[in-house]
Order: structure tokens, then sequence, then C-alpha cells
């Protein structure tokens, strides 16, 4: 080949990863969307059902218990550690080796995680004890919370078995199965709310019965997916395995390293039970700051992750920056008019999906100055997922988790100082402070490891995208204003008011990156075009 035609096909390699990851990240954002709206209605089904009381705040702190260990051995740490060494067996070795690895993965997370819920189970009063030191004095209470946190320990088994499933499907490419396998979580904790909680004597434990259904739903829908791709996993109890001890290994610092979003909610769990709702405040937050998050950022995050360990796989420094650098332009594209949204229509979206039933005004209002706190950071959560994907496809847990353990301590001494001021709000604003941190410490490390990032392109597509954020900022701030919020009813109209707020921002937004001629906007435009191409020829 050529030196003069070396760097086309480079440029040809690049944009081919580049549509590759947006595919992906497509798929995985229509399956998280799909689950997120069904989130929506299940918060809207408990919000009216058991508002902000007692119950409900018993319920959140208990469901953060196995949240937090979920993010320790499934979806965070377990998932980064195991994606980037099993994408260098399936890349360079036999399948069959690919398939010892993951089965001798899979018994020795069995194993552990089985241990680690029997403790849990029977741990649990200190460990609501622990996390909800505002309990102390009422007694139901934290008995009631108790009860939750053994009923939903089990939970905890089933999740991660599934994000072993979701790292095995997803380092092949196959993304779908795991994209739309949480559905069934919501859908069976409606249907514990609705159909179960009724029966019982205690109306909660329906929606606690109803998680742990959810969990096993989840890990059931990808058995086919591994079965069909001859990866489906068996009992071969191989600690020694090398690829189980490089996974480990890389696995004990990361347990902090991703993870540091949860930590940094569990800490505000705990200081959140000093306040009446708060609990149930910052949940109903972050669930909104995690509709866009989730999609996008998330969904992202999950795609690039193959890719990236593929390219450091094969020493491809070169790509490997190339496709950060597109993955941040990507994550500014999309976020950062989701956080502008959020924060000016805050108050219309607790309004129309919570407020009801027992959920309050004076809940409506608490609920939406922690969506405006946590909004703030919106940018940095998604940043960070991307930054973190980079250093474990390098295979470096050390130092995400040290700037995670930094960042922890930032929230701890953030949440102090602005608890006084905000109440549970303010904690909410120290973990957004917190990821903003986090995500500074991993991205100057980062520019110097990988000999740096392409910050000309990131800097013109940051530019862009606040220009563009220009039309929604007007959109929202005029529907946010307009009379119809005020009066009690008319659930119609505001609806259609919502609808029109996003519709008239979506279109101004695009429209200045249509007329800015936005590469992001070319990228996801023609895999749009080519996607209906395909469909209008089938």
């Amino acid at each position: 080949m050529s030196e003069s035609s070396a760097p086309t096909v480079s440029a040809q390699a690049g944009t081919s990863e580049q549509h590759s990851v947006v595919k992906a990240a497509g798929l995985i954002g229509l399956g998280t969307f799909a689950s997120r709206i069904l989130g929506f209605i299940r918060d809207m089904v408990l919000a009216r059902l058991f508002g902000a009381t007692a119950a409900a705040d018993a319920f959140y702190v208990a469901f953060r218990i196995p949240s937090l260990l979920r993010e320790l051995f499934a979806e965070g740490s377990m998932s980064s550690a195991f994606i980037p060494v099993f994408t260098e067996y399936h890349t360079l070795r036999s399948k069959r080796e690919a398939w010892e690895l993951a089965s001798a993965v899979f018994t020795t997370l069995l194993t552990i995680v089985t241990f680690v819920t029997m403790l849990g189970i029977l741990a649990a009063p200190w460990l609501v004890w622990l996390l909800a030191p505002g309990f102390h004095a009422d007694a139901n209470k934290l008995a009631l919370a108790t009860l939750l946190t053994r009923v939903m320990f089990p939970y905890l088994l089933f999740i991660s078995l599934a994000a072993l499933a979701m790292g095995i499907l997803n380092s092949v490419r196959a993304f779908a199965a795991p994209a739309f396998s949480p559905l069934f979580l919501n859908v069976f904790i409606i249907g514990g709310a609705l159909f179960l909680s009724p029966y019982v004597t205690e109306p909660i434990l329906g929606v606690a019965v109803g998680v742990v259904a959810g969990g096993a739903a989840q890990f059931a829908m990808q058995v086919p997916g591994l079965k069909l791709r001859g990866l489906l996993f068996g009992m071969r109890f191989e600690p020694g395995h090398p690829g189980v001890r490089r996974i480990g290994q890389l696995m004990v610092p990361s347990l902090l390293g991703l993870s540091v979003t949860q930590v940094n909610l569990t800490v505000s769990t705990i200081l959140a039970s000093f306040f009446a709702g708060g609990p149930t405040y910052l949940f109903y937050g972050m669930r909104l700051i995690q509709f866009p998050l989730g999609i996008f950022g998330v969904a992202l995050a999950t795609a690039i992750l193959p890719t990236l360990s593929a390219q450091a796989a094969r020493g491809a420094l070169d790509e490997l920056r190339t496709t950060f650098g597109f993955g941040l332009r990507m994550i500014l594209f999309i976020i950062l008019p989701a956080m502008v949204g959020l924060i000016l229509l805050r108050t219309p979206i607790v309004h129309l999906f919570f407020e009801h039933g027992t959920f309050t005004a004076h809940d409506t209002a608490e609920t939406a100055l922690a969506v405006l706190c946590y909004a703030v950071g919106l940018w940095a959560f998604g940043g960070v997922r991307i930054i973190v994907a980079a250093f474990y496809s390098l295979q470096d847990t050390k130092l995400p988790a040290i700037s995670a353990a930094i960042a922890v301590a930032a929230n701890i001494v953030f949440s102090l100082a602005l608890m006084p001021v905000l109440g549970a709000a303010g904690l909410a604003l120290a973990t957004a402070l917190a990821a903003m941190v986090n995500g500074g410490i991993l991205v100057v490390v980062l520019n110097r490891r990988i000999g740096g990032v392409e910050w000309r392109s990131v800097g013109l597509s940051l530019g862009r995208a606040l220009v563009a954020c220009l039309p929604l900022v007007a959109a929202c701030w005029w529907v946010a204003d307009a009379e119809v919020w005020s009066r009690p009813d008319e659930w119609i109209a505001k609806t259609v008011m919502l609808i029109v707020a996003i519709g008239l921002s979506v279109s101004g937004y695009l429209g200045v990156h249509a007329l800015l001629k936005s590469e992001e906007l070319d990228v996801v435009w023609g895999m749009a075009k080519r996607k209906l191409g395909r469909v209008a020829r089938g």
C-alpha cells in the first residue's frame, strides 16, 4: 500500500468504527428508551400509591443496598473488567477458549454472589441501621426497611448473572437482548404494585417481590442469545483460570472506580434519611436524570467499550484516540440539550408525571429542586462514563479507582456543606459536583496516557451545541412560564404543552446543527437514512 493511500484507508476504518458505535448506541438507546418510558409509568404508579410516605422512604433505602452491590458486582466493575478481557480472548483466541473463560467467570461469580446474598439477608438489620441513621427514631420504619432489604437481596444474584450475559453478548456485538431485558424489571415491579400489593399486609412488599422477579426475568431473556451463539456458559469452577485472575485484578480497584455515582448516591441516601421524604425526592430526581443519561450516555459508553477494547488489544492508539474523541463529541451533542431542557422544564415534568394521589405539590417542589441540582452535573455524569470506558479498554482500573476515592471524599465534604442550606437537594448538588471532580481528574490523566485527546474537534462540537441550545432555551422558557401550570386540573392541556416544548426544542436544536453543518448530526442522519432505506427496500 502506498503512503498516500494509508490515511484514506485509516479514515475509512475510523468512519466505519464510528458508524458501528452509533448503530450499537442507537439500538441500546432504543431499548433503554423503551425501558425508561416503562420506568416512568412504574414511577407514576409508585408515586400515586405510596407518594413520599414512610413506606416509600423505607423501600428506596432498602432498594439502595442491592442497587449499590449490583453496581459493584454486576453492571459496574464486573462488566467493565470482563468485557476487555473477554474481547481479547474472543478476538485473538479460539471460540472454545472464550467459552471456557465465560464458564469459569460464571461459576466464580455465582459462588461469590450467592454467598454475598446470604450474608446480606442475615446482616440486613445492621445494613439498614448504617444506611438510614435517620430511621433510628422510628422503630416501625426501621423494621419495614429491614424486611424489604431481606426480600430484595436475591435480586443481586439474578442481576449479576444478567450483567455477565450482557457482557458476553455486547463483546460479540449483540446488543438487542441486553438492551431490552430491563423492560422486564419494570413490568414485574408494576405488576407487583398493582396486582400483588393489595393482597399483602404491607402493600409495599408487593413491589419488593416484583423487583426480584424482574431481575430473574432480565437474566432469562438473554439466555437464548447466548445459546444461539454457542456461548451459553456452564459450570466450570476454575478460579485459577488466567482470564479469571486477570478479571479479578482489574475488578478489585474498579469496585469504586466505575461505581462512584452509586457510592455517592448511597452517601446521599444515608444523609437524606434525616429529612422527611428526602430519600424519595432524591430517588425521583435521579430517575429523571437517568432518563437521558441511560438512553444516551450509558448506551454510548456500553457500545463504545468493545470497540475501544478491540483497538487497545491491537495496539491501535490512533484509532482509540479517534473513537474516544468521537464519544466525547456525541455525549456533548446529546447530553447538553437534555441538561438544559431538564433544568428549565423540571417543575412541569415532575408536576405532570408524579403529582397525583398521595404525591403533593410540596413533594413536586422538593423533587424539582433535586432535579435542578442533579442536572447541572449531567454532562459530567455522561462524560465520566466515556472516559472510564477508555481507561478500562486499556485494562487500567487503578487510576479510575483513585480518582473515584477522591470524588467520594469530595462528595462527603460538599454534602455536609450544602445540607444546611438546601436540605435534601444539597445532597443532589454535592453528587453533581463530585462527578465534575472525578471527570476532571480522569480526563487530565487520560490526555497524557493516550498521547492527547482531539481537543480541537471536541471544542468545536461544544461550541456548536451551545449555539444550537439557544432556540431550545427560548422554547422551554416560554412553556415553563405558561399559565396552564398554575391550574389544578387540565392535564391534557399540560401534556400538550410539554409535548410542544419538547418538539420545538428538538426541532430548533437540530435545525441550528444543520445550518452549522454539524459532523455529529451528519453521522446520526447518515445512519438513520441507511436504516430507513433498508426498511423501504425490505
